[in-house]
């Protein structure tokens, strides 16, 4: 009889398989249903609101520039306010957070509702609406870890995604039709009854917890908290490398913000440009909520975590055949592909969470969404513009190829400090 050699167990080779969570049992969690809920209904509605000010200002000035202006006011607010207001997670009750930016929202959409509204006013309100998105944001995904542990977190998260990706698509694809159908002015009041139905929800199905508990006496002011947040992200040189990990969207992103000039490359019936825009916009979501769902039900955690370089190359890599000039269909399969690459992002996330003190999470995410959405609008900025100079095909090439530099040096750092992260996902899963 074979000898057993001592220190592994007989009839053993390799670790115990990893637990992974499934849907069904984030879903039974009553509280993340709640969470979840509120924020499919609120995005949908916000994404509604977004067709309908565009269609408002438009048929009030007849200006472009007006309603590209008024379009740009999402990406603003957030890039300013998110860093400053996102401690205020940390310092309050998160679930009082939520509440009060979704009623507070809820006043400020319902006032734009209002006919004869002027441009100047509507500016301020949208400016006032998504500033609020800040601490609300970052006091949910603050909340969320408290609310799912270990895989778990993963699992809601990669949730949330799909939910955000597929509202996304929906309340584009839906709006205009609902906005014909009723108009502006209605899809708006819309909007304010989905952010209060969101405020109920939260009240009915989250319940109430304490402030995060702080070292120290009195509340510093929010930039003293703003500095002690760029201190604890940047300071660590895992928590940086994570957060450049999270900030890599700005160059696989840019192809969504010049689809419409990619779209009048590919086909010359003017009449074609708007379809073939929707079938490029929709092909790197879907490809994010296919990624999402293989990434996060079928691989181990710590298999993410390794896996995290070659996926955030994936996103990017894609890009440069764009500069071969294929057709449609081979574009969409492209950016389809770089969209399922996006998924490393989850493991990014849940990285994040395992390194962050609990009471820091809310100013800790808060810079890193208000760096995503500078990231993100400063890429379709500079896309946009030497798209005009060079042509979309190029630039998207260029992107990709930037990118993929950019996320082979972040692999490299990565490999480098993941070792302890993948050691305590092993230490928390289940025996």
């Amino acid at each position: 009889m074979a000898a057993i050699k001592p220190g592994r167990p007989g009839g053993r080779h390799r670790r115990p398989a990893e637990r992974q969570a499934t849907y069904g049992e984030v879903l039974a969690i009553g509280e993340f249903r709640a969470l979840w809920a509120g924020q499919a209904l609120s995005l949908l509605g916000d994404q509604l609101s977004r067709v309908a000010l565009s269609v408002l200002v438009f048929e009030r000035t007849e200006s472009p520039l007006a309603t590209a202006s008024v379009y740009a006011l999402t990406y603003l607010p957030p890039i300013v306010g998110g860093p400053l207001l996102s401690g205020l997670a940390d310092h309050y009750a998160r679930r009082r957070i939520m509440i009060v930016c979704d009623v507070l929202r809820a006043l400020l959409v319902a006032l734009m509702a209002i006919p004869g509204t002027s441009f100047t006013a509507l500016c301020v309100l949208v400016f006032c609406v998504v500033l609020l998105s800040a601490p609300f944001s970052a006091a949910r995904a603050a909340l969320l870890p408290e609310l799912l542990e270990g895989d778990r977190y993963v699992a809601g998260s990669a949730l949330q995604n799909m939910t955000n990706q597929a509202a996304q698509m929906l309340g584009f694809a839906i709006g205009g039709a609902l906005i014909m159908g009723m108009g502006p002015y209605r899809a708006l009041a819309l909007d304010a009854a989905t952010f209060m139905a969101s405020a109920l929800i939260l009240v009915s199905g989250v319940r109430r917890r304490p402030a995060p508990a702080r070292s120290g006496s009195g509340r510093p002011s929010m930039w003293k908290m703003t500095r002690a947040g760029a201190r604890l992200v940047f300071g660590d040189p895992r928590l940086r490398t994570l957060v450049l990990f999270a900030w890599l969207c700005g160059f696989y992103v840019l192809p969504e913000g010049i689809a419409t000039p990619y779209a009048a490359v590919l086909t010359d019936d003017p009449q074609r440009v708007s379809f073939v825009t929707g079938l490029l916009m929709g092909s790197i979501p879907t490809g994010t909520v296919v990624g999402a769902f293989l990434f996060s039900r079928y691989v181990s955690p710590s298999g993410r975590l390794r896996s995290m370089g070659w996926m955030a190359m994936l996103t990017c890599a894609p890009l440069i055949l764009c500069a071969l000039r294929p057709p449609l269909a081979v574009v969409l399969v492209l950016w389809f592909v770089s969209g399922v690459g996006g998924a490393y992002q989850l493991a990014a996330n849940a990285a994040f969470v395992r390194c962050v003190p609990a009471e820091r999470r809310g100013q800790a995410f808060g810079l890193v969404q208000s760096g995503l959405l500078a990231a993100q609008g400063l890429g379709i900025l500079i896309g946009g513009a030497a798209a005009d100079e060079f042509g979309p095909e190029p630039v998207v090439a260029l992107a990709g190829a930037a990118g993929l530099l950019v996320a082979a040096t972040l692999a490299m750092l990565w490999t480098d400090s993941r070792k302890e992260i993948i050691e305590r996902v092993r230490a928390e899963a289940p025996a």
